[in-house]
């Protein structure tokens, strides 16, 4: 993340917007008083749902163990789940 200071992404907000959006570039803004995250739409709706997600009670044990599953080789194809389907 690149801290610019607020007259110089108020003389470049629109190369910062495109930074943002087309980049996915992110930036930090301060002012004298507070700071401000510049980031792209996308990244911010990406954020949003992963915090979502993390505040499912168990959510994180249940990735958990499906790591621990995986290593262990205890999944099943895609196949063997959907049959000729897949």
């Amino acid at each position: 993340m690149k801290t610019i200071a607020a007259t110089t992404a108020k003389r470049d907000f629109f190369e910062l917007v495109k930074g943002a959006s087309k980049d996915h570039q992110t930036y930090r803004i301060q002012h004298k008083s507070n700071t401000a995250v510049l980031m792209s739409e996308s990244e911010y709706e990406s954020l949003i749902e992963s915090l979502e997600l993390l505040s499912i009670p168990g959510f994180r044990a249940s990735i958990k163990r499906s790591k621990l599953q995986e290593s262990r080789g205890e999944t099943f194809s895609m196949a063997e789940v959907f049959g000729d389907k897949a």
